[in-house]
């Protein structure tokens, strides 16, 4: 079962438990990138503290315990005992900073999401109900400038301002998603590489696209993002998977 008792001098152990789960999974669906790419999640009310993967660890050994709580405010971060990857300070880091709705941030370059952002309309046409989930509900990023120290950091996140563009469709690179925990933006981040995929894999057959009316695709995104606790049930259903193989994610 998930342990649920909190370790000596280890805070938010529940949260913890939970986005360490999705490191797990995201790893098994084969979703990662080696010791790259990275998760965060917000454990203060202001949304500036957060827990985050340690730097260049693989996905596969990430687990409650060994996730780092970083404070963004803090300048000297980098210069610390066991800091962050730059990338992902200069990223996560400038997210939680100036973006308190994104509780959560899940950043990978998982193929189908890394190949629509790799062409030259990145953009995803509601052709059935998992695109239609993201019915302008993305940011497109036309604008990459390399890795994402600091600088680039800031430009992605001056990008999330609108709290209903829960993705962003990274060009030239990948797609991060947020949400309001690990459940909901491993939710999210899960339902968009399967509508990635769709679109990408319809565009292979050459045949001209069945895309749907603004309408519907607006009342179907509405109608997912009203049905109860899909996102909660998601996870709960990999840590009890996680939990019957024995794996230490919960440790």
């Amino acid at each position: 079962m998930t342990v649920t008792n909190l370790p000596a001098n280890i805070d938010h152990w529940a949260e913890r438990v939970d986005l360490a789960a999705t490191f797990r999974w995201v790893e098994r669906l084969n979703m990662h990138e080696g010791v790259a790419n990275h998760f965060s999640l917000a454990v203060n009310p202001e949304g500036t503290q957060f827990l985050m993967n340690p730097n260049q660890m693989h996905f596969a050994r990430v687990k409650a315990s060994n996730l780092l709580f970083l404070d963004a405010n803090d300048p000297d971060v980098m210069n610390q005992p066991g800091a962050p990857d730059p990338t992902a300070w200069g990223l996560h880091g400038s997210i939680h900073r100036h973006c308190p709705h994104a509780r959560c941030v899940m950043h990978v370059h998982s193929i189908f999401a890394t190949v629509l952002a790799s062409l030259a309309d990145s953009t995803l046409p509601p052709i059935d109900q998992n695109t239609a989930t993201f019915y302008d509900r993305y940011v497109v990023d036309e604008e990459f400038g390399g890795l994402a120290f600091e600088s680039e950091g800031e430009r992605c996140a001056s990008m999330l301002s609108d709290p209903k563009k829960k993705v962003m469709i990274m060009g030239n690179h990948g797609v991060l998603v947020i949400g309001s925990d690990p459940a909901d933006a491993f939710n999210r981040l899960y339902y968009f590489e399967r509508a990635a995929e769709t679109y990408i894999r319809a565009l292979q057959t050459g045949q001209r696209l069945r895309v749907l009316p603004e309408e519907v695709a607006e009342k179907t995104a509405q109608e997912l993002e009203d049905y109860p606790d899909q996102a909660e049930a998601h996870l709960r259903e990999i840590k009890a998977l996680l939990d019957d193989e024995g794996s230490d994610y919960a440790t």
